[in-house]
C-alpha cells in the first residue's frame, strides 16, 4: 500500500473525523476506549514501506455540559502532547419544533468539520506532502474530496492512494467505492493504542484519563 520506487518511504497523512470516530467507539465499548492515542493508532495501522507524516484530528468543542467540556479539553490537550494536530470546528445552535404538538427545543449541529477535512486532504495532495491519504471516517460526503484528489493526480501524473478506515460499527458505501482500500477499525488495535492513564505536558501540566471513561 503506497509503495514508492527506489526504496523511498510512502508518506501517510491521517485525517480523523472526530465525532464519527467518537460514536463508533461508543458503539464498541461505551466509554472504555475513548482515551485513544491517535498517533499510536496511526502507527499501528501503517504497513511496511510507509512513514507517518502527520495525524490531524477534526472535531468541535462540546457545549452545555461543563463536565463533558472538561473531559474533552483534557483529551485534546493529551492528544497534542502526543503529537496530534487538532483542528476545531463549531456547533451551531438550532431551534427545532415538533410538528404534532408545537413544542420547541434547542439542538446543536456540528459545522465545518467535513469541509475542514476535505480542504486538508486536497491541500496536502496538491502540495505533494503525502503519498497516502488515510481517512478515519464513515462519512460519504467526503467522496467529493476524494474526487478532487483524483483530479489532481490526473494533472500531475502521480497516484495518491486513498484508504478509508471505518470506525467500529460504521461503514459507508460511497467511501468503499471511491477508495483504493478500506477496512473496519477493530477492537484489538483500538485497545493497544490507548494513551497512558496520565499524560504529562511539556509545561508540567498533567492530563488524566477521565474516570467517566471507564
Amino acid at each position: 500500500m503506497g509503495d514508492k520506487p527506489n526504496g523511498e518511504m510512502a508518506r501517510v497523512g491521517v485525517y480523523v473525523d472526530g465525532f464519527n470516530l467518537y460514536y463508533g467507539l461508543r458503539l464498541l465499548s461505551r466509554r472504555r476506549d475513548l482515551w485513544l492515542d491517535l498517533g499510536e493508532l496511526a502507527r499501528n495501522l501503517l504497513r511496511s514501506g510507509q512513514s507517518l507524516e502527520h495525524v490531524t484530528y477534526f472535531t468541535a468543542l462540546v457545549r452545555a455540559d461543563p463536565l463533558a467540556v472538561a473531559r474533552q479539553r483534557a483529551y485534546l490537550a493529551a492528544l497534542r502532547c502526543h503529537g496530534t494536530e487538532v483542528v476545531l470546528g463549531r456547533f451551531q445552535e438550532q431551534v427545532k419544533r415538533c410538528r404534532a404538538c408545537g413544542a420547541t427545543w434547542r439542538s446543536y449541529e456540528e459545522k465545518k468539520t467535513d469541509v475542514a477535512i476535505a480542504s486538508a486532504m486536497v491541500a496536502d495532495v496538491a502540495l505533494g506532502r503525502v503519498d497516502v491519504v488515510m481517512l478515519v471516517s464513515a462519512d460519504s460526503d467526503l467522496c467529493a474530496a476524494v474526487e478532487r484528489v483524483r483530479e489532481i493526480d490526473a494533472r500531475r501524473g502521480a497516484k495518491t492512494r486513498v484508504v478509508s478506515v471505518f470506525p467500529p460499527g460504521k461503514s459507508a458505501d460511497g467511501l468503499r467505492k471511491c477508495s483504493d482500500a478500506w477496512f473496519p477499525l477493530g477492537a484489538a488495535v483500538v485497545r493497544r493504542s490507548q494513551l497512558p492513564e496520565v499524560v504529562a505536558g511539556r509545561d508540567g501540566a498533567r492530563y488524566h484519563r477521565p474516570p467517566h471513561w471507564s
